[in-house]
């Protein structure tokens, strides 16, 4: 998509984040990659959304409801009831048949056509770019890497307008992809390695897709 369209397609995303009833409840909204760096055209739109986990189920007959009606487990418990009551058509489960808070976050936010990418974790987006280059370089599986490269447009029920601003405008500077992996430890000699498998990774990927993580 062009950048225009991106830009458009991000303020969508943190309109619904804002405003609207979220499957789980949102504390973090980034955008990393292309449109971070100010790329036109942008290949793929790159979010990513910290969730927080329902501990307490907030609905106790929600659960019974919708394993009738949609044939899932979890509602009321895994995702709010109030929200599957809402936007029933976005409910998602996983193989085993039970709510995939992941996937329906996917599935309210993202146009199924479009080149977007959803990662959705418990973990703050700093945190778990940590955590995956860790866990992708004990493992060699670069490709898991998430690239470092973010704007915060959403925190603790606060918008930043200015994040916003910047992005628009792309006033934001960024390292290369390499650099920017040797600046968070990873050896010199393995970085443009990493950054060719994130790139092919990304290219691989078609329409909307979404990569959930617990850490």
């Amino acid at each position: 998509m062009n950048r225009d369209e991106a830009i458009e397609r991000v303020e969508e995303i943190l309109a619904a984040v804002e405003d609207e009833t979220m499957p789980v409840p949102v504390r973090e909204l980034w955008v990393y990659g292309d449109v971070a760096l100010g790329l036109d055209p942008v290949e793929r739109l790159d979010v990513y959304v910290t969730k927080d986990i329902l501990l307490r189920g907030d609905d106790g007959d929600a659960a019974e409801r919708f394993r009738k009606s949609h044939g899932v487990e979890g509602v009321g418990k895994t995702v709010r009831a109030a929200w599957a009551e809402e936007y029933p058509e976005f409910i998602r489960a996983n193989d085993s048949g039970h709510v995939a808070p992941e996937k329906c976050l996917a599935a309210h936010l993202l146009p199924e056509d479009e080149p977007v990418h959803l990662e959705v974790c418990n973990s703050s987006f700093e945190d778990n770019v940590t955590q995956r280059l860790k866990g992708a370089i004990e493992r060699e599986a670069y490709e898991q890497i998430l690239d470092p490269r973010g704007v915060c447009l959403w925190a603790e029920g606060q918008r930043s307008d200015e994040a916003l601003r910047k992005l628009r405008e792309s006033e934001l500077a960024f390292p290369t992809l390499p650099d920017a992996l040797e600046m968070l430890g990873m050896d010199e000699d393995e970085t443009d390695e990493a950054a060719r498998a994130v790139e092919s990774y990304r290219k691989r990927q078609e329409g909307a897709t979404v990569r959930g993580d617990v850490v």
